[in-house]
C-alpha cells in the first residue's frame, strides 16, 4: 500500500466535517487512476451516476460592482468590454425563465454584479422570486453579502438556494480580493442557512494558487454543517483586462481531480462543472462527470463568461447516456419536461441568454 493510501484511514462515502490537511492532501496525492475510482465509487453510492441537474443562469444586473476581485469582468475597477446595465425588468426575467423550463432547466439562477443588494432593490428580485417559483422550477439567487433580514425576506418569497462562493482559500484570498473579507462570506451563508434556505457555494480554480490552497478550499466547503447542497467548481476564465488576464492556466487533470475530490469529500453535494466549459472538450468534460460532477449551467453564457450552448451539451449528454434530473413535479409535467427537452435536441439552441446581464 503506498504512503498516500496509508494516509486514507476513513470510509470513503462517510459525511464528515472534520476533514484534516493532510487527509485532504492524500486525496490529492492518490494516483490518478486510484482517484477516479474512489470517487466514481462514492458518487454511486449517493447519486444516479448517468443523471445531470441542469440549471440556467442569468444575468440580471451588469458591471460597475464595487468590488476589485481580481477575476471579474465586472469590476468597476477594470477596463473591459462589459457594458454596464441596469436591473432587469421583472417580466423579461420570467420570459427568459420560460425558455429555460422549455430548454430542459429545472433551476433558474439570477445573478447581480452587487456587492450586496439596496433596500430599494429587495421588491423587484423578491418578485421575480415568485415568478420564476410560480413556473413550477427550484429558484437560485446570487445577490453579494446578505444581512440576515434579507436572506429572511428573500426565504420568504421561495428562494430555494443562495449562491455565495468563497472563491478560494483563506490563506489565498486576499491576493484575489481585498473590498470583502473571507469572514464575510461565511457571514452571508451563516445569514442563508439560518434563514431556511440552501446553500450553493464553491470556488474558482487556477487564480494562480497553490495546490495545498485547493485543498484548504474544499476543507473549508466540505467542513461546514451541513454541507453545501450545490458546490460550484469554476475554472478560471481570463478576462482581458483584469489582473489575472495573463496568469499561467491551471493543468486539466489538476482541475479533475478537484471535481473528485470534492465528490468524496461531499457526497450528498451536487458538484457542479461550471464556469470554464467552453475551453473544454467533450473527452474532459466526459472525466469531470466520471469523477463525479453531477450538475452543469445551461445556455450560451454564464453571467458574462462563454458556456457551451444548450445543442452542444444535449448531444453530449446523448453520447454518454446521460438524463437530466427532473424536479418532484407531478406526472403531467415532468412528461411535459421530457417532450420539450427532446425537442431542443432536434434543433440549434436559440441565442437566448447572450445579452441577458445581470
Amino acid at each position: 500500500m503506498s504512503q498516500e493510501q496509508s494516509a486514507i484511514n476513513f470510509n470513503m462515502g462517510e459525511l464528515r466535517h472534520n476533514w484534516t490537511h493532510d487527509e485532504v492532501k492524500a486525496l490529492f496525492d492518490l494516483p490518478f487512476n486510484d482517484l477516479m475510482f474512489y470517487a466514481q465509487s462514492v458518487h454511486r453510492q449517493h447519486f444516479n451516476p448517468n443523471e445531470v441537474q441542469v440549471s440556467t443562469l442569468l444575468s440580471i444586473k451588469t458591471g460597475a460592482c464595487p468590488e476589485d476581485c481580481k477575476y471579474c469582468s465586472q469590476s468597476a475597477r477594470y477596463k473591459t468590454d462589459i457594458e454596464k446595465e441596469k436591473l432587469m425588468e421583472v417580466e423579461k426575467v420570467l420570459e427568459a425563465a420560460k425558455q429555460a423550463k422549455a430548454q430542459g432547466s429545472t433551476r433558474f439562477c439570477m445573478g447581480a454584479a452587487w456587492r450586496n443588494p439596496k433596500e430599494r432593490d429587495m421588491p423587484y428580485v423578491v418578485e421575480m422570486v415568485k415568478g420564476v417559483k410560480a413556473l413550477g422550477m427550484e429558484t437560485c439567487m446570487t445577490l453579494g453579502m446578505l444581512s440576515a433580514d434579507q436572506a429572511t425576506e428573500l426565504s420568504e418569497a421561495g428562494l430555494d438556494y443562495y449562491n455565495h462562493n468563497l472563491d478560494t482559500s483563506k490563506e489565498h484570498y486576499n491576493q484575489i480580493i481585498t473590498t470583502r473579507s473571507f469572514q464575510d462570506r461565511l457571514d452571508t451563508l451563516d445569514n442563508v442557512r439560518s434563514a431556511g434556505m440552501k446553500v450553493c457555494s464553491g470556488g474558482i480554480v487556477g487564480l494562480g494558487e497553490k495546490a495545498t490552497d485547493r485543498a484548504s478550499l474544499l476543507a473549508q466547503l466540505a467542513n461546514l454543517s451541513p454541507q453545501p447542497e450545490s458546490v460550484p467548481i469554476n475554472m478560471l476564465v481570463k478576462i482581458d483586462g483584469t489582473p489575472l488576464a495573463d496568469v499561467a492556466d491551471l493543468d486539466n487533470f489538476d482541475f479533475i481531480r478537484c471535481i473528485a475530490v470534492a465528490r468524496i469529500m461531499m457526497p450528498n453535494s451536487h458538484v457542479r462543472l461550471s464556469a470554464g466549459r467552453d475551453a473544454m472538450n467533450e473527452q474532459m468534460q466526459s472525466m469531470c462527470f466520471l469523477a463525479g460532477a453531477n450538475s452543469i449551467f445551461y445556455g450560451c453564457k454564464l453571467l458574462t463568461a462563454n458556456n457551451p450552448e444548450t445543442n452542444a451539451d444535449v448531444m453530449l449528454f446523448k453520447k454518454l447516456g446521460i438524463n437530466t434530473e427532473t424536479i418532484a413535479n407531478n406526472l403531467d409535467e415532468e412528461i411535459e419536461e421530457q417532450v420539450l427537452h427532446a425537442k431542443v435536441a432536434e434543433q440549434q439552441s436559440s441565442d437566448l441568454f447572450y445579452d441577458a446581464t445581470k
